[in-house]
């Protein structure tokens, strides 16, 4: 990132600048060590131009780049050219443009883990960690093809679930549409019709009272209506996205019955994958488990890891934790303490991640063909419930007009 900063010299004079850094402790730090003590630094407000709208980094981009670079490394390619190519062929522009200032960073003798880490919105910290060790290790290729099966493997995973759900999300947005359109346009017309054949005196069924309420309410109010729904969608949203309303979602997740499977088959899957991919990298546990937990997607698991890593500081064995752990299955403590026992973690972990994977697939399926139905019954209901409170009154009006 780019911080602009203000500071004094030992002589009193005053400097202004912009530099690159990870964080403002970091660049802090950087001053501090040229003689300059800093009074204030600020990242720069981005303006209002075309690259706001140039998306994010889809994973299967990032996957495709990782490979290649995986081969081009193994060939003995220099990263520089091995940038350039990548950089030319890429159709990404935001892609395009962070590949270009990585290629530069090397150039200018930063390592690639610290180029990468530059760009936290591309690459995570699980992928920064992995880099570095394998630049430590010197088998960055076999690092970066570690990386690429497990990109491509969450690439496939994400887009099971969003195909899943598109079609139970079109039937959501269908319902609440149809609900909207026939009490604000429908149901007035209906009421008025009911009111004719029947008189200003007519008795109504108490839902049709109800419903005819709503609708006179929905009708005087429909931009308020509208607004508190969104305001109340925005609100909810934010709230989610702050530390504490985001660790409530998530134990909300892993209490609800259909997405506690899911969501724990899917945080188990990550675990097993990233933990072992670090782990063969020759990442330290306690590393390995800090990195680990922040790339699970789970607040409430990610907390159950860092009390792990606790335990394992003060001398336990991982499986140890794990085993005394809700969301762990037996199984995932067995495999680790046999991984433990053999030296063979990341092997073992491997198989698990395969394990909970293909079990997260046929869950996918399933919820699918469940849904599915579930929303069509909703929809039908609703449709329903508006069809008797409008048919029961014409029906019973007509046998009193014979």
């Amino acid at each position: 990132m780019k911080f602009t900063y203000t500071a004094i010299k030992k002589d009193g004079s005053k400097i202004k600048g912009s530099a690159e850094a990870t964080s403002k402790e970091e660049l802090a730090h950087t001053l501090a060590k040229q003689g300059a003590r800093p009074l204030s630094i600020q990242q720069p407000k981005k303006s209002l131009n075309i690259t706001i709208f140039e998306g994010k980094v889809k994973l299967r981009d990032l996957a495709g780049f990782t490979r290649q670079l995986s081969t081009m490394v193994s060939a003995g390619v220099p990263l520089t050219r091995a940038f350039v190519t990548l950089h030319d062929q890429t159709t990404n522009d935001m892609f395009k443009r962070t590949i270009g200032e990585i290629a530069k960073d090397v150039e200018g003798g930063i390592s690639l883990g610290d180029a990468f880490q530059k760009h936290p919105k591309v690459f995570s910290d699980v992928y920064v960690n992995m880099v570095r060790a394998g630049e430590a290790g010197g088998i960055l290729d076999e690092i970066l093809k570690r990386l690429a099966v497990q990109l491509e493997g969450d690439a496939s995973m994400r887009k099971k679930i969003k195909s899943a759900m598109t079609y139970p999300s079109v039937i959501l947005v269908i319902t609440i549409a149809a609900f909207f359109g026939i009490m604000i346009f429908v149901m007035p017309q209906l009421g008025e019709i009911l009111k004719d054949l029947g008189g200003e005196d007519a008795e109504l069924p108490v839902y049709t009272q109800a419903l005819l309420g709503i609708s006179d309410f929905m009708r005087s109010n429909v931009f308020l209506v509208l607004g508190g729904a969104f305001a109340v969608i925005t609100l909810v949203i934010r709230y989610i996205k702050t530390p504490k309303g985001k660790y409530q979602f998530h134990a909300l997740l892993l209490k609800t019955p259909v997405m506690k499977s899911i969501v724990t088959k899917i945080a188990i899957a990550r675990f097993a994958r990233t933990f072992s991919s670090l782990m063969a990298a020759g990442v330290g546990v306690l590393d390995a488990l800090e990195v680990t937990g922040g790339a699970i997607g789970n607040r409430v698991i990610e907390k159950e890891l860092k009390n792990a890593a606790v335990d394992v500081k003060n001398g336990k064995l991982l499986s140890e934790p794990l085993s005394n752990s809700p969301h762990f299955p037996a199984i995932v403590s067995q495999m680790t303490a046999i991984g433990e026992e053999t030296g063979q973690i990341d092997v073992i972990l491997v198989k698990v991640a395969d394990f909970y994977e293909e079990e997260v697939e046929a869950t996918i399926d399933g919820l699918s063909s469940i849904i599915e139905p579930i929303m069509i019954v909703i929809l039908g209901a609703m449709v329903g419930i508006i069809a008797i409170s409008v048919m029961g009154p014409i029906a019973s009006l007509s046998q009193n007009i014979k």
